[in-house]
C-alpha cells in the first residue's frame, strides 16, 4: 500500500483542494461590487478575435461528425502540428508527425492524462513523486493525485527567478529516486517568466539522469513582446537523445484564441507517446474532425497569432503608463498575466476583496493558485494575478482603478 504522506483523492473530494475560481467566489461571496460597472479579470481566456477562417473549416469538413474521430490525430493536423514545430523552433531535423505528435482535446485534459503513463514507466519505492511548479496549472496536481502519485509544490518565487530552484532538487536523491515526472510552465503562469535555453538543458538532464519524464506546459509561448521564448524541443534536439524523457504541451487555446475549440497536442518523446497513445485510446476524450481539419488550417496560418501579439502589447504598453514601478510590476516576457505584489495591502486575498468592494475590479489571489510549498510557505500568498483578456480601453480603466484604490 501507497504511504498516505500528502494529498490524495479524498483532499480533492473533501474539498482541502478546490478550483482557484471556486475558492474566489467563496471569498467574495455576499460582497457587492463597487462600481455600477465591474470588470472581470481573473479567467485567462483571450478575448480578441479568432482565425476568420475557422468556421468556414468547421463546415467544410461537417460530415467528419458521421465518424468516430482518430485518437492519435488525422494525419493532415498531425502534419500540420509538427511543420508548425519544425518552423517555429527550427529544428534541423524536424519533427516526426506520426511518432512524435499526439493529439489532444485541449492541453488541460492531456496533462492530467499524462500522468498515468509517466507513474506507470517509473518503479519506485513508496509512493510515487510527480514535482510541479508552484504556482501550478490545476491540471497538474489532479493528475498527480488521481493517479495516485504526491504531488511536491517547488516554489517560484522572486528569489528563484519565478522558476523552481533545480539545484535545490539535484540534492535530494531521495525525493528523484521516486519522482515520475517533473511539470514546469514556460512562459510561466502567472508570473510570465520565460525559462532560458541553459534552465531547459537542466531540467531535462536531471529528468534523463533520474528517468522520469520533463512535461513542459508551452501554452503561452507565442504571447510575449520581444523575444519569441525558447522551447524545450529545440533544446532537447540539439543533444544526441533527441526527445528522450520530454514531453511538450501546447494548444490553439491561447496562440488562436480558440479556447472553446479544444484543440491541442503534445510532442516528445516517441516511446512515452506511443504508450500514452494506448492509454487516451482506452478512456480519453478524442476531437472530433471537424475541430481536427479546422485546427491543421490553424497551425499553417501566423497572420492571426502577429496581429494577437500585437494587441497584448498595445495593453502591456498600458500597464506600463499605468502601473509604471508599483506593486513590483514590470512587463513579463511571455504570458497575458501581471503578478503583482500586494504584500502593503494585507496580501492577495485582502487585496483582491478591496479592489472588488470598493471599485468592482475582479482579480484573483495568488494562493489560490499555488500551495503550501516544502518550505512551509505559500509563494502565491502576497500576489494578485491580473488576465489582460479584456479590450485596451477596459484594461486602461480597470488599471486605473486599481492604482486609485491602493495609492
Amino acid at each position: 500500500m501507497l504511504p498516505s504522506s500528502g494529498p490524495t483523492l479524498h483532499s480533492l473530494t473533501s474539498g482541502a483542494i478546490i478550483s482557484p475560481f471556486t475558492q474566489l467566489r467563496r471569498l467574495l461571496n455576499g460582497i457587492d461590487a463597487g462600481h455600477a460597472k465591474p470588470i472581470e479579470l481573473t479567467i485567462g481566456e483571450p478575448r480578441e478575435a479568432m482565425p476568420d477562417f475557422i468556421v468556414g473549416k468547421l463546415d467544410e469538413a461537417a460530415a467528419l461528425y458521421g465518424k468516430y474521430p482518430p485518437i492519435r490525430g488525422s494525419d493532415a493536423l498531425r502534419a500540420a502540428i509538427a511543420a508548425w514545430l519544425g518552423r517555429r523552433y527550427a529544428i534541423a531535423d524536424g519533427i516526426d508527425p506520426a511518432r512524435e505528435v499526439l493529439v489532444l482535446s485541449g492541453s488541460r485534459e492531456g496533462l492530467f492524462f499524462a500522468c498515468l503513463p509517466a507513474v506507470g514507466r517509473k518503479a519506485v519505492e513508496g509512493r510515487p513523486a510527480i514535482l510541479m511548479c508552484n504556482p501550478y496549472y490545476s491540471a497538474y496536481v489532479a493528475g498527480a493525485i488521481g493517479c495516485g502519485a504526491e504531488p511536491v509544490y517547488l516554489n517560484a518565487t522572486a528569489a528563484t527567478g519565478f522558476l523552481p530552484d533545480l539545484d535545490s532538487i539535484a540534492r535530494d536523491g531521495a525525493l528523484l529516486a521516486r519522482t515520475c515526472a517533473l511539470f514546469l510552465n514556460s512562459p510561466a503562469n502567472p508570473q510570465g517568466t520565460v525559462a532560458s535555453r541553459a534552465y531547459i538543458l537542466k531540467a531535462l538532464t536531471l529528468a534523463r539522469a533520474h528517468n522520469f519524464i520533463l512535461f513542459l506546459d508551452e501554452c503561452y509561448s507565442e504571447i510575449y513582446t520581444h523575444t519569441s521564448p525558447v522551447g524545450g524541443l529545440e533544446v532537447a534536439a540539439a543533444t544526441p537523445e533527441r526527445f528522450k524523457n520530454l514531453v511538450v504541451f501546447n494548444s490553439l487555446s491561447k496562440r488562436s484564441n480558440l479556447p472553446g475549440l479544444r484543440s491541442g497536442f503534445c510532442a516528445g518523446d516517441a516511446a512515452f507517446l506511443d504508450a500514452y497513445a494506448e492509454i487516451r485510446n482506452m478512456c480519453a476524450p478524442t476531437v472530433p474532425g471537424p475541430v481536427q481539419h479546422a485546427s491543421a488550417a490553424a497551425w499553417a496560418d501566423e497572420a492571426h497569432v502577429v496581429a494577437a501579439r500585437a494587441q497584448y502589447a498595445e495593453k502591456f504598453a498600458i500597464a506600463d503608463a499605468v502601473l509604471g514601478g508599483r506593486y513590483g510590476y514590470q512587463r513579463p516576457d511571455g504570458g497575458f498575466c501581471l503578478w503583482l505584489d500586494m504584500s502593503q495591502f494585507g496580501g492577495g486575498s485582502d487585496a483582491t476583496v478591496t479592489l472588488w468592494k470598493r471599485m468592482g475590479v475582479k482579480v484573483i489571489p495568488g494562493a489560490f493558485l499555488a500551495q503550501t510549498g516544502r518550505d512551509g510557505t505559500n509563494p502565491g500568498a502576497n500576489y494578485v494575478r491580473v488576465a489582460l483578456v479584456q479590450d485596451p480601453a477596459t484594461i486602461r480603466e480597470a488599471l486605473e482603478r486599481l492604482v486609485l484604490v491602493l495609492s
